[in-house]
């Protein structure tokens, strides 16, 4: 069996490769160029990371080279603009306030990426990301969190389909990344990008305003901020700049904090409300990711709807109609509005994700 690892030039994946040889397979390194050299509508300047793609390309065929593993250099630019930037611009100027890392592991790496591998003679593709796999009882892949729950990733992988899951390796299920470098230390390896960003990766700076103005598309002018029985209490400049949940930079004095409840595009108004506002007790979900057939789940599942939440109690009735699949999730007890676009992730008591769906 050939295993593809895809190697981003930091620690985690050069890990993940070094395991993958170690446990005596056929193993070829793969890295991935995505991002442009200059973000798109920007005036000039090299994108940070798109440079720091090509030291790591560099540093990651010495290595190979060293190690005698066979090392690919891979464009992906133009799939990764059209199946992830592309469609995360339209989300947003749309409304909706979606999760790209969410989206690029279904649709790049382990769709168009691994595709690519296939044709390459790889069988299987590995990755530095911190999530465990399982097999059931008929072979079906079951997707639990890894070991190191405070680098877990399973939330991001909840909308891979189980076909291309069953050929995933995840060597980081249980491993500490506390531990990762003095490992990888004592083999003598040094990774050519030991620093690394837990921002979205396409956006510089985190700034998704200022990314958004440089791609040039229509984005929604000013309008009223409102409370939720319709009192006018402001003027918003642009429902785009802001995200459900938000409290800083409304512009607005009012008797007790505000929060954004939501981003009416009928009457480009966005409505403020207090905290209490934001409690919400049910919310739906389409494109629905089903890793466990719904006539097992349990009566009560974990429901998160977000990355940094922790899974909280709730009831889920899957409706099957030809819309497509949805799923309407009642919480246990109400909680923070989800914003529309994020991804929602339902888990069992082991934490066993049993779907991923987008939030509507």
């Amino acid at each position: 069996m050939t295993i593809a690892v895809a190697v981003s030039g930091g620690i985690d994946s050069l890990m993940a490769l070094v395991l993958v040889r170690e446990a005596g397979h056929e193993v070829v390194a793969a890295h991935a160029r995505f991002l442009p050299a200059t973000p798109s509508g920007a005036s000039a300047g090299p994108l940070p990371e798109a440079d720091a793609s090509d030291r790591a390309a560099r540093g990651l065929a010495e290595l190979c080279h060293r190690l005698d593993i066979p090392f690919h250099d891979l464009d992906m630019r133009r799939e990764f603009e059209a199946a992830v930037i592309e469609p995360f611009v339209v989300a947003y100027a749309s409304g909706l306030t979606p999760n790209p890392c969410s989206l690029c592991n279904p649709r790049l790496k382990f769709g168009a990426l691994a595709e690519r591998l296939r044709k390459l003679g790889a069988s299987r593709l590995a990755t530095g990301h911190y999530a465990r796999l399982e097999a059931s009882a008929e072979g079906d892949p079951r997707l639990f969190p890894a070991a190191d729950r405070s680098r877990d990733q399973s939330y991001f992988l909840a909308l891979v389909p189980p076909k291309d899951l069953a050929s995933a390796v995840f060597p980081l299920a249980l491993r500490e990344k506390a531990d990762l470098a003095g490992e990888l230390a004592r083999r003598g390896l040094v990774p050519p990008l030991p620093r690394e960003s837990r921002e979205v990766c396409f956006i510089p700076g985190d700034d998704y305003r200022t990314f958004l103005l440089a791609r040039g598309i229509p984005l929604s002018g000013p309008g009223p901020i409102c409370l939720p029985d319709g009192r006018v209490v402001g003027e918003h400049r642009g429902l785009w700049r802001h995200t459900v949940g938000q409290r800083k930079g409304l512009g607005v004095a009012w008797s007790e904090p505000l929060y954004v409840v939501a981003r009416d595009h009928v009457r480009n108004a966005l409505v403020v409300g207090p905290g209490a506002a934001l409690d919400v007790a049910t919310c739906r979900a389409g494109d629905v990711n089903f890793l466990a057939d719904p006539g097992g789940w349990p009566e009560t599942v974990l429901a998160q709807t977000c990355s940094r939440q922790r899974p909280r109690p709730a009831r889920v009735e899957a409706l099957r109609g030809p819309g497509g699949d949805e799923l309407v999730v009642t919480f246990a007890s109400p909680m923070p509005r989800p914003a529309p676009g994020q991804t929602l992730v339902l888990r069992d008591a082991a934490g066993m994700v049993l779907a991923g769906a987008v939030i509507a």
